[in-house]
């Protein structure tokens, strides 16, 4: 088990965020160091921002964002999410062009959309809108590339610590949470047990266990820092290789392969040990199927199992639809249709779940990508059917709609 993200929450002056980010770099490095020092591998230190609508005006967004890809990497955060424009703000919406200027012009921006939430209902148009960027944002950066550091929230709340979802409140004070990277201990517990309860019984075990030790690591940094530490995010987040495929996990249960039926069983049974497992919970905390970033997922692609089954599964544990490749072709009506089923599932369920859609330029359905990104294994590029005519796309219409 590794931890992915060291994932600091805060809000900054635009006008002078030096002095502050400097002291949470330092409180940053000490945890990283504590972590390390008690044989944890930390991947990555990142600065999560607030929404939008707690900043100025568009120039201020853009100037942050320019700074921060500069400065920040120098001060120890690797990536910065400078957070979501939230469109249940009814003033937000006319920010979203700005999104692609950041993206394009920046090398570790992360940003996000928050376009549902079970209060405010599912913003169809923006829905359109977002598929827009998406397409746009396929054509800035080889294979597609840019959309990685981009996605549409459905009902996600702050402190999430995994990118590109993490998002800071704006009224408090600095946070911290960690994302683990897991998916190595979904195989370990799954493999060779006697029964679903044992499996369960293990996995919930191991993620106690490592929450515990965990825990008594950052309440004893973060009191020194002074900063509030938020919890853990244990998303069974894999790593490109088959031993911390959370995919291999799933086989090893005996749905297999990954897609067969007892799929759906084998995926609740994951989420469940999460929360049955007693540790201070933040984020997600439930399965994490992100097609690129899992071996086992990237080689059943478009083979045994397809979108709309990752769809399924994100009813019962998960993040929704993650670094899924997609035709370069595909429509803006296809793309909104994935990201209404999406916000349906967070907001009819009350949960929270992300889109991250990635349309490979050039690429068609069961055509391999060729990613060179040591957190990606490659895969087959997943088919999408096109949506007909319907009340659904008339753009005219601009509703939002409730279903809680």
């Amino acid at each position: 088990m590794n931890v992915r993200s060291i994932t600091i929450f805060t809000t900054i002056d635009p006008f002078d965020p030096e002095p502050h980010l400097q002291s949470l770099s330092q409180a940053a490095e000490d945890i990283r160091q504590t972590l390390t020092q008690n044989g944890f591998t930390v991947q990555t230190v990142r600065l999560a921002l607030p929404a939008w609508h707690a900043w100025g005006d568009d120039r201020d967004v853009y100037t942050i964002a320019l700074y921060l890809d500069r400065e920040a990497p120098n001060m120890g955060f690797e990536y910065t999410s400078i957070g979501p424009v939230d469109t249940t703000h009814s003033t937000q919406r006319e920010r979203l062009p700005l999104i692609s200027r950041i993206i394009e012009a920046t090398q570790s921006i992360f940003c996000s959309v928050l376009y549902a939430s079970v209060s405010e209902g599912i913003q169809v148009a923006v829905a359109r809108e977002l598929a827009a960027i998406i397409r746009h944002l396929a054509t800035v950066a080889p294979n597609g590339f840019a959309n990685l550091r981009f996605a549409a929230l459905a009902n996600v709340p702050p402190y999430s610590p995994f990118f590109p979802a993490a998002y800071a409140h704006d009224n408090e004070p600095p946070a911290v949470a960690l994302a683990l990277e897991c998916g190595d201990l979904v195989v370990e517990a799954y493999t060779n047990a006697d029964s679903l309860s044992m499996a369960r019984a293990r996995l919930a075990a191991m993620l106690e266990h490592y929450g515990r030790i965990l825990t008594e690591q950052m309440d004893g940094v973060t009191q020194r820092h002074k900063i509030i530490f938020k919890g853990l995010d244990f998303s069974m987040a894999p790593f490109p290789t088959p031993e911390k495929s959370s995919a291999a996990g799933i086989e090893a249960l005996g749905a297999s392969p990954f897609g067969a039926p007892g799929t759906l069983m084998a995926a609740a049974l994951t989420t469940d040990a999460l929360w049955r497992a007693r540790f201070l919970h933040t984020g997600f905390n439930g399965l994490m199927l992100p097609v690129l970033e899992d071996a086992v997922l990237a080689a059943r692609a478009g083979q045994t199992y397809t979108v709309h089954d990752l769809l399924l599964y994100s009813a019962v544990c998960g993040t929704g639809l993650d670094t899924i490749p997609l035709p370069g072709d595909i429509s803006e009506r296809a793309l909104t249709g994935l990201l209404l089923d999406v916000a349906a599932l967070a907001v009819r369920l009350d949960k929270p779940l992300t889109a991250r859609l990635m349309p490979i330029p050039g690429k068609n359905a069961g055509d391999m990508t060729d990613f060179d990104f040591d957190y990606f294994a490659n895969g087959r590029v997943l088919a999408v059917h096109e949506p007909g005519d319907g009340t659904l796309w008339q753009q005219q219409v601009d509703e939002i709609i409730e279903l809680f």
